[in-house]
């Protein structure tokens, strides 16, 4: 087989599996919008059971509406028929699938599931199979011909599978009125959690590592200061840590360019007044857009008094995943 033949064979596996996707546009009907209100009512998880290829798929389905706001697990049918089918309570829901509808070993739990009184949807290639019949409601994802030139491997079948699980994920979703703020709390230790969860107070620096001198410090103290706390700034409070002032690297540099004399200049004459502050309860990505916005690498956490409660450079960005 050459590179063009190749090629051939690739994109023609691309083509088929787009009409069965295409195709499934139809079958969003109104079997459909009864599985996603058979879903909602449910008190309990949704099982979802698939056999062979089908039980890829059924795990990514499941995993997919675990995350999506639906509790959902996978069972494997073969260890469900040696103790796994106790996993299944009165109050869950069973989404089993197939393609043929005939899988011996999800045919012989059914008998159990219906005897639990637990509602049954199935996903297959099969309208008139046994497992469509068993089931309250059927999600047709026949599909005319496999990928395969054999037409025996699941692949446009399975795609075609996944697409409506996710559709239906997606119509639960929303149905839920499911929002970013609640996919990040299932998602904790992803970006998008950190983004959507994790508080400036959760990682700033505070207490005696904060970078603190009065207005009255001569310059060379407070880059003393700056050294030990290494955060490339101080923060210039009064008695009561009132923020009044910040003076950073930046303006050490300016302050040698101008020539002032650092052993006898106090940093109420050369801090800097016009400056940015954030809150403790901010999300760390308010954070990061602050400094994105105004090109700065730290900022002075207040309260809503102006009193200094801790400090937040960029790196500390960094080291918590957010950037």
């Amino acid at each position: 087989m050459n590179a063009n033949q190749l090629k051939e064979a690739a994109l023609a596996v691309v083509k088929l599996e787009a009409v069965a996707i295409k195709n499934l546009a139809s079958r969003i009907n109104k079997d459909f919008v009864a599985a996603c209100d058979l879903v909602m009512q449910c008190k309990g998880r949704v099982i979802v059971t698939g056999m062979g290829k089908s039980g890829h798929i059924g795990g990514k389905i499941a995993a997919t509406l675990a995350s999506t706001g639906t509790p959902s697990f996978f069972v494997h049918p073969g260890e469900a028929s040696h103790g796994d089918l106790g996993m299944i309570t009165a109050d869950d829901i069973v989404i089993a699938i197939s393609n043929s509808g005939e899988t011996d070993e999800i045919l012989t739990i059914v008998p159990i599931i219906r005897r639990l009184n637990v509602p049954l949807i199935s996903m297959t290639g099969n309208s008139a199979s046994s497992l469509a019949k068993h089931a309250e409601i059927n999600l047709d994802v026949s599909v005319d011909k496999e990928a395969c030139p054999l037409n025996l491997a699941p692949t446009s079948s399975t795609t075609a599978t996944l697409v409506m699980g996710d559709a239906l994920a997606v119509g639960l979703l929303q149905y839920r009125d499911f929002t970013a703020d609640d996919f990040a709390r299932s998602h904790p230790g992803g970006k998008l959690g950190k983004r959507l969860l994790l508080q400036v107070s959760d990682i700033m620096h505070s207490g005696t590592a904060l970078p603190l001198v009065s207005a009255s410090t001569l310059i060379k103290d407070a880059l003393l200061e700056i050294s030990k706390k290494g955060l490339g700034f101080c923060m210039i409070v009064d008695d009561e840590s009132l923020l009044s002032g910040l003076y950073t690297d930046g303006d050490l540099r300016r302050s040698l360019d101008e020539k002032v004399d650092i052993h006898t200049t106090e940093m109420a004459e050369v801090m800097v007044t016009n400056y940015s502050t954030i809150t403790p309860e901010a999300l760390v990505v308010e954070a990061l857009n602050l400094m994105e916005e105004k090109k700065i690498t730290s900022l002075p956490v207040v309260d809503d008094a102006n009193q200094v409660t801790g400090a937040l450079h960029m790196h500390d960005l960094l080291r918590a995943g957010v950037v």
